[in-house]
């Protein structure tokens, strides 16, 4: 039987090309002269707010200013890099923030939409300089011509800082975002807003904190009647009550399965190659299953909860075998695993234990680079579209600087309040850097999400969360796990606690059986790529169910072939992919499916420019098709940016798709519309919403799929026609690719 393989080496179908870029004039909203009448009132009321805070609330006599950016000037172009800097002021966080406008251009009717609030840092001084001398100027003064583009000018509340839900009264774990980086500057910070509280006698002070890119979350205890006095500190961003540490316990309670205890596998693991950590609630030292999992304990940790190392037992087990069918054998696990027990006797009852969770956590990482990393734990916590928690903004920095693909539970929580948003996907599963995984209800075909799953969307970037569902079990369908005993039984239990490492068993055994062929953004865009899709609502379910099979994304039908691209891109350059089809027109319809993962760095004090790269990609199916006669390359027609997932809320932002670290769309095409297709890819740069140019390029992966019902040996004739340029991918280890199934 010919075994058709995934091609690899895509990246030799690319080369540079040059693209010129460029707009015309932009007709502004405001004249200049309505731009200083408004914003000077709106400053003259800013300054005065700021001048009645108390002295020792502005760290080094410096204070918060919020300025509201018009929705058409939120482009990194028209960042005011000018003006802030002719004000002596420094930008230092934005969020996402929904107004209408008082005008727009070309005299249309105002509507609400998405735009961008800028926090700008300067001494009060310098604030009040700016008040006197703004009525009198002109278009000619450095910065000036930015004034068009704010739309409003406030001093941020200090109730406006408060978020979620806060008891009355009593003394409250709390979590407090300042704006502060990790410089001499950022600590300075530090000690005066520790010496504001112990002046105020509003908390003893702090002793954890963790610094994120223009960001300190810090840990302290205080009265919840004082929180807002609190909130006055100027730099203080955000105020919350410290969330809850969730475990992700299956929803419904574990039962025995009346069946003969299991045989567990004989064999060592297939690769001693791939490195997976699991961050849970730890196993029996003595557990059977420590042939093929090595337990890490932390110096200073507390002793282990029974229940806890139950769902670190179960964890584990799911990441080896899978779902287990309880008629079948174990099957042979891909890889070993180190789990690290982060969990202990105090994590159900003590509000401190979110943040040593997460330095432990962060250790290890900054330690250990893992092929493979699984977390089903973290804040008991729904993301919010205008903050990103320390988890996240810790985690995402990590992973976006390592070779490491993260599968992150989203959450047991969809059954909560929809309209409070308390159904939404929790954190650390809103990492761009990461996969989060959603669970479905059953390995048959007519799946759909557990109604217990959290759902989308993510924020935007990173609006597509769950990224892929994986069964997860169901009240019908249990998930079929290990017990955590001496000779373990099979319970069933259900979560997305198990789901997520189910995908993590899948990528360690592509890693297994092909090495370095792929590296870990192949691996996500291939499990991308191949999800199931479905009917199914996909701000709930993502991009579709991750393949229950791993002959479903290395082999090709005779009728298709699917091509992996590994490459990189130079900043503000294009590379143009070429589509491999057969030589002459083919007839019939062609579907090509497409998928692009790169990971970006991120600015978490910037949650609506979180990402800082993004790429532009433009499909141009037919390499003969030109408009006008002065065109330099061939017609685009649209591919990315059309999705149907979460279509209602990118409107508002005109160019988020640009900054989504994950692109995936399939169009359907005649085929003789095609002529040497292509993928011309745009690396767009920024820092902080505002231009920026890296040193360093940026690896991609691109999957890219053809299918073609009436050409019933497409992919020999891809094969022949791209023979010595791509190749199929094979299986490294001498084992037949039957042993790849996962069990169902």
């Amino acid at each position: 039987m010919q075994q058709n393989f995934l091609l690899g080496y895509g990246e030799r179908l690319t080369e540079d090309i040059f693209i010129a870029s460029g707009g015309g004039q932009k007709e502004p909203p405001y004249t200049f002269r309505e731009s200083v009448n408004r914003i000077s009132t709106m400053l003259d009321f800013a300054v005065s707010e700021i001048d009645n805070l108390p002295s020792d609330a502005c760290p080094q006599d410096e204070a918060i200013i919020s300025l509201t950016l018009h929705p058409e000037y939120i482009a990194k172009s028209y960042f005011p890099n000018a003006l802030m800097s002719n004000v002596g002021m420094t930008v230092v966080g934005s969020r996402p923030k929904k107004i209408i406008p008082k005008k727009l251009s070309h005299e249309r009717e105002p509507v609400e939409v998405v735009t961008t609030e800028l926090f700008a840092l300067g001494t009060r001084s310098a604030l009040r300089s700016w008040n006197l001398t703004l009525p009198n100027w002109n278009e000619g003064i450095q910065g000036a011509k930015d004034l068009v583009s704010i739309e409003e000018i406030s001093a941020p509340a200090p109730r406006e800082k408060l978020k979620g839900k806060i008891s009355d009264s009593g003394i409250q774990a709390m979590e407090v975002v300042l704006h502060a980086d990790e410089s001499d500057s950022g600590f300075q910070v530090l000690e005066e807003f520790r010496r504001f509280l112990q002046v105020r006698n509003l908390s003893e002070g702090f002793e954890r904190y963790f610094f994120a890119q223009g960001l300190c979350f810090i840990e302290l205890d205080a009265l919840a009647e004082r929180f807002e006095e609190i909130a006055t500190f100027s730099t203080v961003r955000a105020l919350r009550k410290m969330p809850e540490l969730r475990i992700l316990r299956p929803t419904i309670r574990s039962a025995r399965i009346p069946t003969k205890r299991p045989d567990l596998p004989s064999q060592p693991p297939i690769s001693n190659d791939v490195s997976v950590a699991i961050f849970d609630g730890g196993i029996p030292e003595n557990h059977p299953i420590s042939k093929w999992v090595k337990l890490y304990e932390f110096p200073d940790i507390l002793p282990a909860n029974s229940e806890l190392q139950d769902h670190g037992v179960a964890v584990s087990s799911a990441m080896l075998f899978g779902h287990i069918n309880p008629n079948e054998p174990l099957p042979r696990p891909f890889c070993l695993i180190d789990h690290y027990r982060v969990l202990d006797k105090e994590s159900n009852v003590n509000p401190h234990e979110l943040y040593d969770v997460l330095e432990r956590i962060k250790s290890v990482l900054l330690e250990v680079e893992y092929d493979f990393i699984n977390l089903s734990i973290g804040p008991h916590l729904p993301i919010e579209d205008d903050e990103i928690h320390a988890w996240t903004a810790v985690l995402d920095d990590h992973f976006s600087r390592s070779h490491t693909l993260a599968a992150i539970a989203v959450g047991n929580n969809g059954e909560s309040d929809q309209l409070s948003g308390l159904n939404r996907v929790q954190v650390p599963a809103d990492c761009v850097n990461a996969l989060a995984i959603g669970a479905c209800d059953t390995t048959d075909n007519n799946w759909q999400r557990a109604p217990y799953s959290s759902v989308g969307p993510g924020r935007s970037p990173g609006l597509v969360k769950p990224d892929i569902m994986s069964f997860g079990g169901s009240l019908a369908d249990p998930f079929v796990v290990l017990s955590n005993d001496d000779k373990p039984s099979l319970i069933e239990a259900t979560g997305t606690s198990f789901a997520s490492p189910s995908v993590i068993r899948i990528a360690s055994g592509i890693r297994a059986h092909f090495r370095d062929s792929l590296n870990d953004l192949a691996i996500r865009a291939l499990l991308i790529h191949t999800a199931e899709e479905s009917n199914h609502d996909p701000l709930h379910v993502g991009w579709g169910r991750a393949p229950q099979n791993i002959n479903d994304i290395v082999f090709c039908d005779n009728d298709t072939v699917r091509v992996v691209y590994q490459g990189d891109i130079s900043p503000a350059s294009y590379i143009r992919a070429v589509i491999p089809l057969p030589q002459g027109d083919i007839e019939g319809m062609v579907t090509i499916k497409a998928t692009v993962c790169y990971k970006s760095q991120t600015d978490p004090h910037h949650p609506g420019n979180y990402t800082r790269a993004g790429l532009e990609v433009i499909f141009r199916p037919n390499a003969e098709r030109f408009s006008r006669e002065d065109q330099s390359h061939p017609d685009t027609k649209q591919f990315f940016g059309s999705s149907r997932i979460g279509a209602n809320e990118i409107e508002l932002r005109r160019d988020a798709w640009k900054w989504e670290n994950c692109l995936h769309a399939k169009k359907r095409m005649r085929g003789r519309s095609l002529n040497n297709p292509c993928f011309d890819i745009h690396y767009n740069s920024r820092l902080e919403g505002r231009n920026f140019k890296p040193s360093d390029k940026l690896p991609y992966a691109l999957v890219v799929s053809v299918r073609a019902a009436s050409v019933v040996n497409l992919y020999d004739q891809v094969v022949r026609t791209y023979a010595n340029i791509l190749e199929p991918l094979r299986p490294v280890l001498e084992l037949p690719i039957s042993n790849l199934e996962v069990q169902d």
